[in-house]
């Protein structure tokens, strides 16, 4: 999406301090953090060279280059690799609309064993795409739509919002970092470019987030969500990439045995059990 490399850099040197880098702050200061200027003479650049890139004007930069700007602005390894991405729009995929998602047989079959927890699978802009019956008892998949089932259209404005999640805040501020990689990946994704588009403008909540330009991988955590039958569960979760398919993720919640959401969770299924709705879709 225009304009990525020039606000993630800006918002990443304006968390920055002078005096975090060694740095004396003369005179007053207009906005927050380091300088351009500052940035270029700490990275070892020219400040024109690095005006241009921050200003999307730059020849093709190098790994050397990010990699100096990247230890400027202290980035983490998932802030280094999307600067990577976006500073390299023309090395990007190019999907003017993204094929169908399709989830291959032996992930279904896997899912329907895995039956003790909760799992499902996640493809781009978090279209869930295939669950097995407790994560259909625990987030009512089956009941939705295809467009409904999308992971930010059910934090920001479809689904139960803040009363399904007690920390939603971080929440929130999870999914859209996550929502801004798979943006770096697909830039022309009209379906993607739609779907941030519909947020913003219906989401105040959503617009803020996404002007921070925070990028975070999904991998592990806590999730802790109300539920309308069994009230509040904690689940710890991992998200695992597919092989043959990076696009997708398997989130799978693993409450550890003989605690009090293991034993609601076994109780949310056995209610459950008699229905045997379709657990996958296309999207």
């Amino acid at each position: 999406m225009d304009g990525d490399l020039g606000d993630f850099l800006r918002s990443r040197r304006a968390r920055i301090q002078p005096a975090d880098v060694g740095l004396t702050a003369y005179g007053r200061r207009r906005v927050p953090g380091l300088r351009r200027e500052e940035v270029a003479q700490l990275a070892g650049m020219s400040v024109d060279y690095y005006i241009r890139l921050e200003q999307g004007r730059g020849p093709s930069v190098s790994d050397a280059v990010l990699d100096a700007i990247a230890r400027v602005l202290r980035l983490d390894e998932t802030e280094h690799a999307y600067l990577r991405t976006v500073a390299r729009p023309r090395s990007r995929p190019r999907r003017a609309r993204a094929a169908a998602q399709q989830v291959r047989p032996g992930l279904r079959l896997l899912l329907d064993s895995i039956d003790r927890a909760p799992a499902f699978i996640f493809g781009r802009r978090m279209d869930v795409l295939a669950w097995n019956d407790l994560a259909d008892a625990l987030n009512g998949f089956s009941r939705l739509s295809p467009t409904e089932r999308n992971i930010p259209r059910q934090v920001f404005l479809e689904g139960p919002g803040r009363d399904c999640y007690p920390e939603w805040e971080s929440v929130a501020a999870e999914t859209v970092a996550y929502l801004r990689l798979d943006a770096a990946r697909f830039p022309s994704d009209s379906e993607l470019c739609s779907l941030v588009g519909e947020l913003s403008v219906k989401s105040e909540d959503f617009r803020r987030l996404w002007a921070d330009h925070q990028v975070k991988e999904k991998t592990h955590g806590i999730k802790r969500i109300n539920h309308a039958v069994v009230g509040e569960l904690v689940l710890p979760y991992e998200t695992l990439t597919l092989p043959g398919d990076p696009d997708q993720l398997m989130v799978v919640y693993t409450p550890e045995p003989g605690t009090e959401s293991a034993d609601r969770l076994s109780l949310l299924g056995s209610w459950a059990a008699p229905a045997a709705p379709p657990r996958s879709t296309t999207a």
